[in-house]
């Protein structure tokens, strides 16, 4: 089960209805659960800006907040999560903390934010272009944010981050090194225009994230995952081919030499490709059979679409050694039980309630969906 935004913690804080959630999809077969994202500092928790084509497919009417994306900061955090790694485990289930900060994709009169008390922070004073603010007034866009001085100060939350998440009872953690957050601001030379060590050559711009993963291996050992999406053009990112191909192959080779339990590869997704000033952004290409010579020993998870049969053949082929998989998670509580059983795939997600909806009851959407008869 891959990395799911769901928006439903209270103040940052894992709750009961989390771990309903949770539950029942450890319980309905999900192997290896990866939590949703969890910020890692309340500066890099900020607010997430909407997701322009689903908002497309909702309509414009429809409002949502992503201020209930829960932390692992403080101890209330860890006690809330610990209570979700119990019961996942006392399920027969594994499950993985996703580790991430939103860099730029901040806004400066987000709540969180506010009380933080600190600027919003990219790589590059660089804006990224699309998107809209909609719990905030007037429905703003993203802002300039201000360079980061120091990234290391960002590792040593990570690194902290890291060590909460043991505390909280996880089996590892994984980097969430995709769609335009902090960590893929720093690899993509659009949002990074740096100077000094941090930019500029691919080995400078894949400094940020190899960094992080050192940490993350020095409290965890081999426990320890990254995700990426290279094929992304979510929240103004994406290079030409052989930049992006330069950048993550290089990425991908010192992750292979620091040894990760595994490497999750987002493929091109439409839904992930929205269109900023009239053009798409990413560049599509095959995530999977371009870079998977960068990766000889590392087991490469594939998610983005993937339907049962054809991570029967993926899998069966030897191209990879497993698959994530999202929406239909979101969908079917049960869908390990459905799949290994030949039980149909018949329930409809609701984009509507993927992250909540104002003013409704949390639980729509999110722990009513229904299990087979089995």
């Amino acid at each position: 089960m891959s990395a799911l935004t769901r928006n439903r913690s209270t103040a940052t804080v894992p709750n009961d209805l989390m771990l309903k959630y949770y539950l029942q999809r450890a319980k309905g077969g999900a192997g290896l659960i990866v939590s949703e994202g969890i910020l890692i500092t309340r500066q890099g928790y900020s607010s997430i800006s909407t997701l322009s084509q689903i908002h497309r497919l909702m309509g414009e009417s429809y409002r949502t907040e992503w201020q209930q994306a829960p932390g692992l900061w403080n101890k209330a955090q860890v006690e809330g999560w610990k209570k979700i790694t119990d019961a996942v485990h006392e399920a027969g289930s594994k499950i993985y903390a996703q580790l991430g900060h939103v860099g730029r994709l901040g806004h400066p009169d987000a709540p969180e934010q506010v009380a933080a008390g600190v600027p919003v922070y990219g790589p590059s004073a660089l804006a990224a272009r699309g998107g809209k603010f909609r719990f905030l007034p007037g429905e703003p866009g993203y802002v300039t944010p201000t360079e980061m001085a120091d990234p290391t100060v960002i590792i040593a939350q990570f690194k902290e981050a890291a060590i909460n998440a043991k505390e909280a009872g996880f089996d590892g953690v994984e980097l969430h090194g995709a769609n335009g957050y902090l960590v893929h601001q720093f690899l993509d030379h659009t949002s990074n225009k740096r100077t000094d060590k941090w930019g500029g050559s691919p080995e400078n711009r894949t400094r940020f994230a190899l960094e992080i993963l050192k940490e993350f291996k020095a409290v965890w050992g081999a426990d320890v995952a990254l995700r990426i999406s290279p094929a992304s053009g979510y929240n103004d990112m994406g290079m030409p081919l052989q930049d992006t191909i330069d950048t993550f192959g290089h990425l991908l080779r010192e992750a292979e030499a620091l040894g990760l339990s595994y490497v999750a590869l987002l493929r091109y997704l439409p839904l992930l490709d929205p269109e900023i000033d009239g053009k798409k952004r990413a560049t599509q290409f095959d995530v999977l059979q371009t870079l998977l010579p960068f990766l000889l020993k590392t087991p490469i998870f594939v998610n983005g679409g993937v339907t049962p049969a054809e991570a029967e053949d993926l899998i069966g082929n030897g191209k990879a050694a497993g698959v994530f998989m999202g929406i239909n998670w979101i969908a079917h509580p049960d869908l390990g039980r459905r799949i290994r059983e030949g039980k149909p795939l018949d329930n409809v997600p609701d984009f509507m309630t993927f992250y909540g909806v104002e003013g409704v009851d949390p639980a729509l959407g999110y722990i009513d969906y229904k299990e087979a008869t089995y």
